[in-house]
């Protein structure tokens, strides 16, 4: 794909249609501006702690490497967890789930979501304990490196030897986690859904679990997005909703070319059935009870 042009990222990632903060708002916008950053702060400190002390720590009690990228797993995710209420607790956002229990009792799938923001692959860790997930190769270089070289997957390893990875793991009972997009879902547009996910599932003979990242505008978290930015009415208020289960042995008896073409297709119309249900029926007054 050629290289977007400073005009092309300008009319794709632009927020002019959003409304002006109003003057009396202010200084609660300038306050969740603030706990959003202190948020990025608390989370590059307990990245750089899980490197460098608890995993370790981890690696002396569990072996082998196997089972010590489970535990590692399992960690990460209560630690996302934890940050997550540390997000509610400052008034930064709100998190709405349509049933906790079902995310902790999924196994051997590829998990696909569309990608409004920075924060979606740490809220859908968190919510599934036994995750493992393709990162970008890029992140490796980050505060996040100890972290995701000794857990994760990167997307810069030959295709091939991805997809062993990700059956390994799916076979072991694990589940992959993968934005079908690669990257976060401009303001005005979309992306090219890519073919990766669908031709991991193909490979592992998994199936394809949707989940759908909905709410309201994540102005602030999105790609190219100023860092000093937010929601200019409202908190963060994301809502996760499983959505219907693509069945893998449809696609089994096709080739794989022509398998990746019809399963990515799929992906793409569930998800965004999905996106464009949330926009329809999104109001922001209704209920926001949170859950643990």
């Amino acid at each position: 794909m050629a290289k977007e042009s400073k005009e092309e990222i300008k009319a794709r990632y632009n927020h002019k249609e959003l409304p002006k903060v109003k003057w009396y708002a202010l200084p609660l916008y300038w306050y969740r501006c603030f706990a959003k950053l202190f948020c990025y702060l608390f989370f590059g400190t307990g990245s750089i702690v899980l490197a460098l002390v608890v995993f370790p720590w981890i690696r002396v009690f569990v072996h082998p490497n196997e089972k010590f990228q489970i535990k590692a797993r399992e960690f990460v995710s209560a630690s996302f967890r934890m940050f997550t209420n540390v997000m509610r607790a400052t008034g930064a956002i709100s998190i709405k789930i349509d049933d906790p229990k079902k995310y902790r009792d999924i196994h051997g799938k590829i998990i696909i979501a569309n990608h409004p923001s920075i924060l979606d692959f740490v809220f859908i860790m968190s919510l599934v304990p036994n995750a493992n997930c393709i990162v970008r190769g890029g992140l490796t270089k980050t505060v996040l490196a100890g972290v995701i070289k000794q857990c994760y997957i990167v997307n810069s390893l030959d295709f091939d030897q991805l997809c062993r990875l990700c059956k390994q793991t799916i076979d072991e009972g694990n589940n992959v986690i993968i934005f079908p997009e690669g990257t976060r879902t401009p303001r005005h547009g979309k992306n090219t859904y890519k073919k990766g996910a669908a031709r991991i599932a193909w490979y592992s003979g998994c199936d394809v679990l949707p989940i759908l990242v909905g709410g309201n505008d994540k102005y602030g978290l999105g790609k190219h997005d100023p860092m000093w930015s937010y929601n200019h009415t409202e908190k963060y208020k994301y809502v996760f909703t499983m959505l219907p289960e693509i069945k893998i042995a449809e696609y089994k008896e096709l080739s794989e070319t022509i398998a990746a073409k019809r399963l990515t297709e799929k992906m793409e119309e569930v998800l965004m059935a999905g996106v464009l249900e949330n926009a329809k029926n999104y109001v922001t007054n209704h209920d926001w009870s949170e859950q643990v």
